[in-house]
């Protein structure tokens, strides 16, 4: 009696990509050659200005749900300008059988592009388990204006466990490399003093500029929980904490109006 060879079961959750490519036109504006989403990650054009262009990303489902991994790759190739945003927050929500979820960002600047990425609020729910990671690739020339926000919980609700990593390159050498981790299973004194002293928002703004060469920001402080760090390069990096998400975006988008990049021409 031979027995039956044993059965190869396929990957728990959903594996998508959108894949994104921005290229100058020729004529002082932006073309999107490649424009494709797979499963939850749709993507659609959206009005933009003269010489950007604009995509959004609208969730075809719920997602990412434990054990699904998903992944957003742009590139902007010279000279391209690209802004990049999502339709609605996104909830991380536990799967069935307590696997973790992946959300990955693949960011790609070439000689003289610029990027905003500005998706809406991530939000950790109760018993979720998410693990995100960001890598952004930089030419010297490139400008960037990157906002990360995250909820821990919604109203009323404990948060899940949310990892997430934001590494970027600038002509090849690292100009940030950071890892945030919250909620039940992260390292104890994450909600603590030296921590998030209780704070259920916590976000970053990161912009990279050339300009900052000849003028770098200086240090500062907004508010009681907002700072505003100057980078080892052409970039700033500010960091908030607020109650809620709300107060979040009102921070980070007054950071955005004073450290935004300097038109380019």
């Amino acid at each position: 009696m031979t027995s039956a060879p044993p059965v190869t079961l396929p990957p728990a959750g959903v594996r998508a990509t959108a894949r994104i490519r921005a290229v100058a036109d020729g004529r002082g504006g932006t073309a999107l050659p490649l424009l494709a989403g797979e499963g939850p990650l749709a993507l659609r054009r959206t009005r933009g200005t003269a010489a950007e262009a604009g995509v959004m990303l609208v969730g075809a489902m719920s997602a990412p749900l434990g054990g699904d991994h998903l992944t957003v790759e742009a590139a902007a190739a010279p000279g391209a300008r690209l802004a990049l945003a999502s339709a609605a927050a996104t909830l991380a929500l536990p799967g069935r059988g307590g696997e973790p979820a992946r959300y990955d960002v693949h960011l790609t600047l070439e000689d003289g592009a610029s990027v905003r990425w500005l998706p809406e609020p991530l939000v950790s729910v109760r018993a979720s388990d998410l693990r995100v990671r960001t890598r952004v690739q930089l030419a010297p020339t490139a400008r960037l204006v990157l906002r990360e926000e995250q909820v821990l919980g919604r109203c009323g609700e404990a948060p899940g466990l949310l990892r997430s990593r934001l590494t970027v390159t600038r002509g090849g050498r690292p100009l940030l490399d950071q890892e945030l981790a919250c909620g039940p299973g992260a390292p104890g004194g994450w909600d603590g003093p030296a921590g998030l002293a209780g704070h259920r928002a916590l976000g970053q703004l990161l912009v990279v500029d050339p300009a900052f060469a000849q003028a770098p920001p200086s240090a500062a402080v907004l508010g009681e929980f907002a700072v505003v760090t100057p980078l080892a390069g052409p970039a700033v990096l500010v960091t908030a904490l607020a109650p809620d998400a709300l107060r979040l975006r009102e921070l980070l988008d007054e950071a955005a109006r004073t450290y935004g990049p300097s038109p380019q021409g």
